[in-house]
């Protein structure tokens, strides 16, 4: 339970009843003056998070150094995480973003032969793939499955490729760019029966649709809490299973990855059997304070609600647009749509910038304004959009055809 949540010791009443749609959304009074669908990007803000920050400004000026509570904090938010996550919060390693997430697995790696290839996707995020990519002066090979035209990650596309040399699979559980939904579970059962340790990137995923790690069975999960979840940037959630494959020591350290940070020992090396030997130093205290208020948003929601509330307004966006003429990018099926709909343009970042001043926040990448959605969102924003689009188009003529996909070229391993 979130320090200061309702049903936690600091907050009266008991657990938190159910939480709907309109109830979720009256936590976030920006959305009374910007429509916000820009939450694959960045989290709108909260009234939670607000005061989280103005609690922790206000232990500095009453404690003026108050480590004992900033540290009460990061141990609740490694409780929180773990909870969403269906984990134990020893299995959960606290770091700055997802990219050091990646890094600290992979650097348990020895990539020596045979087994030295790295398996991913061409949809996977860059700043994960760079992560992959940077061990080839070790010895790794990464193999990218998949074509560069944002077509659908099958399973095939994995075992294709997987095979005695495979040390590590990896996978997003919904793509940054269209918000495929790959049959992740899948894909990591082949990657194990391989013989390979598996890493799942849930940034996308969190927040919007349920994430049980018996369910997926990865070695690895990461996942940040600024989109999604809410909170800020600055602070990102390892996963690591436990047991002999991922209980080897990272190359990445610092002294919250010792057995006992308190024994300030330079001259001692030493790391817990928990998840907390991939964490380095001090964590953004301000980000730790905002992702247990706004993981405390979540307490009482639907997480199957969730997915039907985001689907539903996934899908009307998609018919009013496409009856204006737009093109949409979405999923073949609801069931591999994510938590966003991709709308083509020429131009994104000058559609973006259009909306952005009329109110509407959203995130252009790649060839498509990306559109998501959360529990916050209303069939309201729906029309807000849509409107806005028609009066663009008004102004700029009618959408052009869908851009001409990249050739169906696997980059060099």
């Amino acid at each position: 339970m979130n320090p200061g949540s309702p049903g936690s010791p600091d907050s009266p009443g008991g657990s938190s009843p159910a939480i709907t749609p309109a109830a979720f959304r009256r936590g976030f009074p920006m959305l009374e003056r910007t429509v916000h669908l820009a939450s694959c990007s960045l989290g709108a803000r909260s009234t939670a998070v607000d005061a989280s920050l103005e609690r922790m400004q206000e232990a500095i000026a009453a404690h003026g150094a108050p480590w004992d509570r900033f540290e009460q904090e990061i141990h609740a938010a490694r409780e929180n995480f773990a909870s969403l996550i269906g984990a134990d919060p020893e299995q959960i390693a606290i770091l700055p973003n997802a990219s050091v997430g990646a890094y600290q697995a992979v650097s348990t790696l020895p990539l020596e032969a045979p087994r030295t290839e790295i398996v991913t996707t061409v949809e996977e995020f860059p700043s994960v793939a760079h992560v992959w990519l940077a061990q080839q002066p070790r010895g790794a090979r990464v193999v990218f499955t998949g074509d560069r035209d944002g077509g659908r990650i099958e399973t095939a596309d994995y075992t294709a490729v997987l095979g005695p040399g495979t040390a590590l699979v990896s996978v997003p559980m919904s793509t940054y760019q269209y918000a495929e939904r790959p049959p992740v579970a899948e894909i990591v059962e082949a990657g194990r029966a391989a013989g390979a340790l598996t890493f799942v990137d849930a940034y996308q995923a969190v927040g919007v649709m349920p994430v049980d790690v018996a369910e997926i069975g990865c070695d690895f999960l990461v996942a940040g809490t600024m989109k999604y979840l809410a909170g800020l940037p600055g602070l990102a959630f390892l996963y690591a299973r436990g047991g002999p494959a991922t209980d080897r020591d990272p190359q990445l350290t610092g002294w919250f990855g010792r057995v006992e940070p308190m024994a300030f020992d330079p001259l001692r090396l030493d790391f817990p059997a928990v998840a907390r030997r991939f964490e380095t130093g001090t964590p953004a205290v301000p980000a730790v304070y905002a992702a247990n208020a706004a993981l405390g948003l979540f307490d009482g929601v639907d997480w199957d609600d969730v997915r039907r509330h985001v689907g539903a307004l996934i899908e009307r966006a998609a018919r009013t647009l496409t009856a204006q003429g737009e093109r949409v990018r979405r999923a073949e099926r609801p069931e591999l749509q994510g938590a966003h709909l991709g709308l083509y343009d020429t131009d994104p970042r000058a559609l973006a910038g259009w909306l952005a001043a009329r109110g509407i926040a959203v995130s252009p990448r790649g060839p498509v304004v990306r559109l998501s959605f959360h529990y916050y969102n209303s069939a309201a924003d729906v029309e807000a959009l849509c409107q806005a689009v028609r009066a663009f188009r008004a102004l700029t003529g009618p959408a052009l055809p869908v851009p001409v996909p990249l050739p169906k070229v696997r980059p060099p391993a």
